[in-house]
């Protein structure tokens, strides 16, 4: 019976309304979504084993280059619906397996106990085929996953380091297909990459670690902007479009409002957009800006960071962020003008169409070179 119940194990009636109908409909989603877990997460260890059990095959030589398809036609015949199983895809599960079980980094994570009841059964027949290798079962991080998004990354990333972030994005906040595809399409990891490469002084001395949460650059593609638009254009745009404005903006942002009112005297100043972050525990102030940045922008962003920590900020929160959001930046311009701005801001531009990532690539390049010889420099001088 206590196994039986486990479909209800993310179902509190406490966070639920009394009503019958309401509980039972609330009782019927939390079943489907653990059963939908529970599926996914077998076939992920299935699809890891069989392409571990390929992978070998053809390691060792027993297999050469159409058994793959063989086996493919072996499996239809047999079970004309298993569609999942066609050469393509097999190929696919053997890299599957190739790109993380041989990654020793991997080494280190712990398998969930339902992955491992499948790939136990398996694993002597896998001992047997090579008695030299040491069995190795599916990663948790990649059960939670669905294989449609596996694949996007799998084809859509080239380092280990751009895969593990979006799958650790994407096993934490559940994304779709389609938002999952959206993020790698925009560079999603570059643009953060870039962001932590460039914090200021003020943003490195933040009671909380801003790394990964702020962006070098933001894509607005949803938009559909004219040329020639204006500021509150862009405002309303972002608001009109707000779940894809936060999947942009990331994980943990809300919206508090929009030309959000602070009062300093007898006059009152407006805010572009005013988020708070969760996990930052802090307010962020969203300044909009069409034309190129230019460092008076800081002070009038400054002022409205230090209203916020005086007359909105709760005891509790954590100092307000800046993100100042311009059509385009000169990055030395921006580097000098943060160097004495003692208020944690980020200056970011935006696009309103896709950005090639072979570029976001090079600019990270540029900037490892550039930190590096900077820190080259500092040594000597010392």
């Amino acid at each position: 019976m206590k196994a039986g119940l486990e479909i209800f194990k993310d179902f509190d009636p406490k966070n639920h309304k009394r009503d019958d109908f309401n509980l039972v409909y609330e009782m019927i989603q939390s079943a489907h979504r653990t059963t939908y877990q529970q599926v996914n997460a077998l076939l992920i260890s299935l699809y890891w084993i069989v392409g571990q059990y390929v992978s070998l095959k053809i390691g060792n030589g027993e297999w050469n280059r159409n058994s793959v398809q063989a086996l493919a036609d072996y499996i239809c015949e047999r079970n004309p619906f298993a569609k999942s199983f066609s050469a393509r895809n097999i190929r696919r599960m053997k890299l599957f397996y190739e790109t993380y079980g041989t990654n020793e980094d991997w080494s280190a994570v712990l398998t969930e106990k339902w992955s491992a009841v499948l790939t136990e059964k398996w694993s002597a027949v896998l001992i047997e085929l090579n008695p030299t290798l040491k069995f190795k079962a599916v990663p948790s991080l990649l059960v939670n996953i669905a294989w449609t998004n596996h694949m996007h990354i799998l084809s859509k990333t080239k380092t280990m380091d751009e895969r593990l972030y979006y799958l650790k994005l994407t096993a934490k906040q559940r994304y779709s297909e389609r938002e999952l595809a959206r993020l790698i399409d925009t560079g999603t990891y570059h643009r953060t990459k870039i962001a932590d490469q460039e914090l200021s002084s003020a943003t490195t001395q933040y009671p909380v670690d801003l790394k990964g949460v702020f962006k070098d650059s933001y894509v607005f593609e949803f938009l559909n902007l004219p040329d020639g638009h204006l500021e509150a254009d862009l405002r309303k745009g972002l608001v009109a479009n707000l779940r894809h404005f936060l999947l942009e903006l990331g994980p943990d942002f809300t919206l508090m409002g929009q030309e959000f009112i602070v009062q300093v005297g007898n006059k009152d100043f407006r805010i572009d957009l005013l988020m708070f972050h969760r996990g930052l525990n802090c307010m962020v102030a969203i300044e909009l800006k069409t034309g190129e940045f230019q460092p008076s922008h800081l002070g009038q962003l400054r002022f409205y960071l230090e209203t916020l920590d005086i007359d909105i900020k709760k005891s509790h929160e954590n100092p307000s962020v800046g993100i100042l959001i311009c059509s385009t930046k000169d990055d030395e311009v921006v580097k000098y003008a943060l160097n004495r701005h003692m208020s944690p801001t980020m200056i970011a531009d935006y696009e309103t169409k896709l950005i090639n990532k072979e570029l976001l690539r090079r600019k990270i390049h540029e900037i490892s070179q550039m930190l590096a010889l900077e820190g080259y420099k500092d040594d000597e001088d010392r």
